[in-house]
């Protein structure tokens, strides 16, 4: 019997040291960098120790080491809370490869979650540990599913917060134009009046963890935004959600498809193309976030033929640089939402560069992609900041990013929920 106890021991043993689900203790990391930023600032001076799947501390440099911390000391780099992707589509992927209509109408929905998962994974080794994705455009709740795989740990990605198929007006949304004695699948679920409290229930029972209204689309008798729910159609979608304890955000271009989802309790706008100063203080009177989406007007542009720094701007580039312009003079908090999946995937960085290169300061442009992106998801008492008790969710970028917000691409450490991906 003692030698079969001391078979069983080693077994285990042995065991733990090729499982990483298998530990007889919890390892505890001590990491540091040139320089940390925090989600509000960046110190220098500072080391993080980690336990299990949570910040321990933030302590000095010059404080003892703990026996037995793995210590992990990053060299001209700065250490971040891991970073939030406000805005994006994993199952999506560039236009220019495959146009919309392709892509909903005749890719199976398991080819596309296949392939969702792929971007997941170049997500997550990009730096972004979290993502708010905002629909899957015609893959019906295949999000969810997706979530429950990298939760689940079948396959590596970001924690996600999902919403489903997302809801439009009817006859506003795409594909169009096809001959209508067939069904065409739409990029989103069509309702109206009061059918909408049962499609807001029926999303949130599929497993939507907000709920995504098209505010405003393309219908107008031109072509040009315009409205497409009234604001008590608004309304009623918000109070059916909140009720549920989710939120409502909504893609939202025009002026006043903004002020309706404001008034009616929006969290987040998306894409603000036409917002002016007067729409951003209203926006920043009821606390609502500003997901701007400049990659995403940036890389269509030059998909359908503009040549960036050689051709002069065109009328949607410069109208995307105005209301980011009225965005900042505002106040309004803006958040850092690329719409990527219009891009790609693992390149989320470039939000942040065109934020840059719109006048946006560095610092607020990582607390965008940090501490306020986190509280655009509701998520600001464990993510979004390197704090004591939080989730470790860490990241490690070579150089300094407040000096060019560039270096986020230069990627060397990984840690999402205590566990090293990268």
């Amino acid at each position: 019997m003692k030698n079969l106890f001391k078979f069983a021991f080693c077994l285990i043993l042995y065991a733990s040291c090729f499982s990483p689900n298998i530990s007889l203790a919890q390892d505890v990391f001590y990491l540091t960098a040139d320089r940390l930023f925090d989600g509000e600032k960046m110190w220098t001076g500072k080391a993080v120790l980690v336990k299990g799947n949570k910040i321990m501390a933030i302590v000095e440099k010059s404080s003892p080491i703990p026996s037995g911390a793995k210590v992990l000391d990053f060299k001209n780099a700065t250490l971040l809370p891991g970073l939030i992707e406000g805005h994006a589509h994993l199952f999506l992927y560039p236009y220019n490869i495959t146009d919309w209509d392709t892509q909903v109408l005749k890719e199976t929905d398991a080819l596309r979650t296949i392939r969702a998962s792929v971007h997941a994974k170049n997500t997550l080794m990009a730096g972004f540990t979290s993502v708010r994705d905002l629909g899957t455009e015609g893959a019906g709740y295949a999000d969810v599913s997706l979530k429950k795989a990298i939760l689940d740990k079948i396959i590596e990605g970001p924690r996600m917060m999902v919403a489903g198929r997302a809801i439009v007006s009817t006859g506003s949304y795409g594909p169009k134009g096809y001959d209508n004695d067939q069904k065409i699948m739409l990029g989103a679920e069509p309702a109206d009046g009061n059918e909408l409290v049962r499609v807001v229930r029926d999303q949130i029972w599929q497993g939507a963890d907000f709920i995504k209204i098209y505010a405003d689309y393309r219908w107008g008798l031109m072509g040009e935004d315009r409205p497409t729910f009234t604001l008590d159609e608004l309304k009623l979608i918000n109070e059916v959600t909140t009720s549920s304890g989710r939120v409502m955000v909504c893609h939202a271009k025009s002026k006043e498809a903004i002020r309706r989802s404001v008034l009616a309790g929006a969290v987040t706008i998306e894409h603000g193309d036409f917002l002016d100063e007067e729409i951003g203080k209203l926006m920043k009177e009821h606390q609502v976030i500003f997901m701007p989406t400049i990659a995403a007007v940036d890389k269509i542009t030059q998909y359908r033929g503009w040549k960036k720094s050689i051709d002069p701007d065109p009328e949607n580039v410069v109208r995307k640089k105005l209301s980011f312009k009225a965005a900042l003079a505002s106040g309004v908090t803006i958040g850092m939402g690329g719409d990527v999946g219009v891009f790609p995937h693992g390149d989320n960085v470039m939000e942040m560069e065109l934020m840059a290169e719109y006048g946006m300061p560095n610092l607020d442009i990582l607390k965008a992609a940090t501490s306020v992106n986190a509280r655009a998801m509701n998520w600001q008492d464990k993510l979004g900041h390197i704090k004591e008790g939080f989730l470790a969710d860490l990241v490690v970028v070579k150089g300094n990013p407040l000096e060019n917000i560039s270096q986020i691409r230069e990627v060397k450490f990984v840690m999402k929920d205590g566990v090293i991906y990268k």
